[in-house]
């Protein structure tokens, strides 16, 4: 008999009885391992392919988080940061520092002379110029700059005041950069001590120390005038040359400004007749400050009062001035002394008994400038009122 059919071992299916002697079979269970290998290899590929992404990604997945924020966008953002403040930090600081506290310890005010006078300017330097290029290096010790303009045209006057915010820094300004050439341009410092300690405060008593000087020849200029009178007097101050408003050319005179009284009243004989250029100077008082104003105000109106609505005014052969309110102890000669320096004159007459005069010059030029300068100045103890004349066709 048979024996009875037994159940696969190790969970393997059951397979048909043979039908006849058992034959084991080839080892075909042996061909797997070619799909085994390769199932094998795929799981080491795959586990190295995807498995390790996560350490590998650590490491070439490091260099793209540098991407984003790289380098390059720090550099390119930093010099607009570095370029844009400097324009600021170079020009809008000093402006703030040369006016801060005083670094002597003193305020504007204090009662001591610290003011320095400058003289020949030229008409384009301002007070900006003067403070913070010519003297830069001495910037923040400079308490004010003003410089002396011209009431009726605004021009300067070639010279102009420099307040410290004390004495010894004026001292050693003074010390220092007088007589040095100025920065940019051909010409050195003329520096003096101011008559009072600032320039708006030097009162009247300054314009009294200035003296007309007339008949100047053509080519003189400021300079020219100013250093031919301060080589014999160091206390002048500055000298300027009135120039034609209209057509640019000088009239042919000029003032000259002292710091000393009795240097003016030398210069005033000793200068006189002095060659300058190709013709000879002549010297006369000129009208205070008080008196000049007034002048230039009366003649700003274009017309004189006492001679208003007369022909003679507007008559351009007129040359004659008609001078009142005399002193009765002034003479004709006297008178002419007076005049000469304004140009040169054809007569004077001073009526008998009458406090009054006529002075005739050889030009209307002469005649307008002594009217403008002048009248409402002291003439032997009076003051006088000038005006214009009858022309000498007109008189009877």
């Amino acid at each position: 008999m048979q024996p009875p059919h037994q159940p696969p071992m190790n969970g393997q299916h059951s397979q048909p009885p043979p039908q006849g002697p058992v034959v084991p079979m080839p080892p075909q269970q042996q061909a797997p391992p070619l799909p085994y290998y390769q199932q094998q290899q795929a799981p080491q590929y795959y586990q190295q392919a995807l498995p390790q992404p996560w350490g590998q990604q650590q490491q070439y997945a490091a260099p793209p988080p540098q991407y984003p924020p790289p380098p390059q966008t720090q550099h390119y953002a930093t010099p607009p940061q570095q370029y844009a403040p400097l324009p600021q930090q170079q020009y809008a600081p000093p402006p703030q520092q040369q006016y801060a506290p005083s670094p002597y310890g003193t305020t504007p005010g204090s009662g001591e002379v610290r003011t320095l006078w400058i003289g020949d300017l030229q008409h384009w330097m301002d007070e900006n110029y003067l403070h913070y290029n010519a003297f830069a290096a001495v910037a923040q010790q400079i308490a004010s700059v003003k410089i002396i303009r011209n009431k009726q045209t605004g021009h300067s006057e070639g010279y102009g005041f420099i307040e410290f915010y004390s004495r010894a820094a004026a001292e050693h300004t003074l010390m220092n950069f007088n007589g040095q050439m100025m920065p940019n341009v051909e010409m050195t410092f003329k520096l003096n001590w101011a008559s009072a300690s600032t320039g708006d405060k030097r009162g009247d008593s300054g314009s009294d120390r200035t003296i007309f000087v007339g008949d100047l020849a053509h080519d003189v200029t400021d300079s020219m005038l100013e250093d031919v009178f301060r080589a014999k007097y160091p206390s002048v101050r500055g000298a300027n040359v009135v120039v034609d408003r209209m057509t640019g050319w000088p009239k042919g005179f000029g003032f000259v400004r002292f710091g000393d009284l009795n240097e003016q009243a030398r210069a005033m004989t000793e200068m006189n007749g002095m060659l300058l250029s190709t013709r000879q100077m002549r010297i006369g008082a000129a009208a205070n400050k008080k008196n000049r104003d007034a002048q230039q105000t009366y003649a700003t109106d274009g017309a004189y009062q006492s001679s208003k609505g007369n022909s003679s005014e507007n008559d351009p052969n007129n040359t004659t001035v008609f001078v009142g309110g005399l002193d009765s102890n002034v003479n004709e000669e006297y008178l002419r002394q007076i005049f000469t320096p304004y140009g040169e004159i054809s007569y004077v007459k001073i009526p008998v008994g009458k406090h009054c005069g006529f002075v005739q010059f050889t030009s209307r030029s002469c005649a307008e400038e002594a009217i403008r300068m002048l009248n409402g100045s002291q003439v032997g103890g009076q003051k006088v009122r000038l005006s214009w004349g009858r022309s000498p066709q007109n008189r009877q």
